[in-house]
């Protein structure tokens, strides 16, 4: 699987804008374009692309921890953004990108340090210019309810 170690590594607007959503998922999924830093540094990757769903698999180390030993809520928080938004991603036509314009999520039980989980975004909407999705954590092994969020994003062409 190919990692973004600078900025260089990283697509290029001409490369995101010639490919639609879900082909540009689907490339970094399959191992065609890097995986983006941020997935490195929280221990996640693409595990599933379709159109409207995208299923990331992970595990937070002591590395994502507070200072209670807990996982950080922030490891929940982005990785929701992630899922969501990525699946968000699957929706954008060729020629146009998207940006996250809030995110809300709920934590329902703490995610112990070392568990393997999967976080699913599902698309609920995509119009034109915005679309809404939802997403989940939960243990890769029990199916236990970790976390929940929803998300509305900004669809735009250059």
């Amino acid at each position: 699987m190919l990692i973004a170690k600078t900025q260089d590594d990283l697509p290029t607007r001409e490369q995101l804008l010639s490919m639609s959503g879900l082909e540009f998922m689907q490339r970094i999924r399959d191992g065609l374009l890097p995986r983006p830093p941020i997935s490195v540094v929280l221990n996640y990757t693409i595990d599933a692309v379709s159109d409207g769903h995208v299923v990331f698999h992970g595990t937070p180390k002591f590395d994502h921890t507070n200072p209670m030993g807990g996982v950080h809520g922030g490891w929940y928080g982005t990785l929701l953004d992630s899922c969501m938004a990525c699946a968000v991603m699957t929706k954008v036509p060729k020629g146009s990108f998207y940006t996250t314009l809030e995110y809300k999520i709920n934590i329902t039980r703490a995610i112990p340090v070392g568990t393997s989980i999967k976080a699913v975004g599902q698309i609920d909407h995509a119009g034109r210019s915005t679309a809404v999705a939802h997403g989940e954590i939960r243990g890769l092994q029990d199916d236990r309810l970790y976390a929940t969020g929803t998300t509305t994003c900004l669809i735009m062409t250059p």
